[in-house]
C-alpha cells in the first residue's frame, strides 16, 4: 500500500468519529481543552485498535463480521442518538448536561460504534501486503486529529445552538448510523 493510499485510508476511517465528535462538542456547552484531548484520544485509540482486531480475526470471521457490522453500528448509534434527543427535552442545568454527555463510558461506546467499519477494513487488510501496525497507527492518529478538530468545531457550534445542542448531536448520531446501514444495504455509495 502506498503512503498516499495509507493516508487516504486513515482519514476516511476517521470521518465517522469526526462527525460524532462534532455532536459531542456541540452538546457539551463548557467542554475544556483537556476534555477535547481526552475524547480525541479515546476515539483515536479505539479506531486504532479495531483494525488490529479485524486483521487478527482474518478470513475466519470475515463473512460474519461483514454481514452484521452495519446493524451493530446502526443500533448503537440509534440508541445513543435517541438517548441524547430524549435528554435534550428534559430540564437539566448546564453542568449536569456537560458531565453526563462526556462520561467515559458514553465516549467509549460512541468510539466503538463509529469504528466498526475499521474492523472490517482490518479484516480486508489481512489479505493484503500491508504492515498492520503502521496502518493501525495511521488510522488511530488521523482519528485522534479529526476528533479533536470535531470537538472544537462542536464547541463553537454549541455556543450558537444553545439549549438544543444535545438534540442536534443525537440527530447527527442517528444520521451516522443510518448512513452506515444504508451504505451497507446498497442504497448509497
Amino acid at each position: 500500500m502506498s503512503i498516499f493510499a495509507l493516508i487516504l485510508l486513515a482519514f476516511s476511517m476517521s470521518m465517522d468519529a469526526f462527525a460524532a465528535a462534532i455532536s459531542k462538542g456541540a452538546a457539551a456547552k463548557n467542554v475544556s481543552t483537556q476534555e477535547i484531548i481526552r475524547a480525541a484520544l479515546i476515539f483515536g485509540v479505539v479506531e486504532g485498535i479495531t483494525p488490529l482486531v479485524g486483521w487478527g480475526a482474518g478470513q475466519a470471521a470475515q463473512s460474519f463480521i461483514a454481514e452484521y457490522d452495519h446493524w451493530v453500528a446502526f443500533i448503537l448509534l440509534l440508541i445513543l442518538g435517541i438517548r441524547m434527543i430524549r435528554e435534550s427535552f428534559s430540564a437539566k442545568d448546564e453542568n449536569e448536561i456537560d458531565n453526563k454527555n462526556n462520561k467515559l463510558g458514553i465516549l467509549i461506546l460512541t468510539a466503538i460504534a463509529t469504528s466498526i467499519d475499521s474492523m472490517i477494513v482490518g479484516v480486508g487488510l489481512a489479505f493484503l501486503d500491508v504492515h498492520i501496525g503502521w496502518t493501525a497507527l495511521a488510522i488511530g492518529s488521523a482519528t485522534t486529529f479529526m476528533a479533536a478538530i470535531g470537538m472544537g468545531l462542536g464547541k463553537m457550534l454549541g455556543k450558537k445552538v444553545g439549549q438544543r445542542a444535545e438534540l442536534v448531536g443525537g440527530l447527527v448520531l442517528i444520521a451516522i448510523g443510518s448512513s452506515i446501514l444504508l451504505k451497507h444495504l446498497g442504497f448509497i455509495s
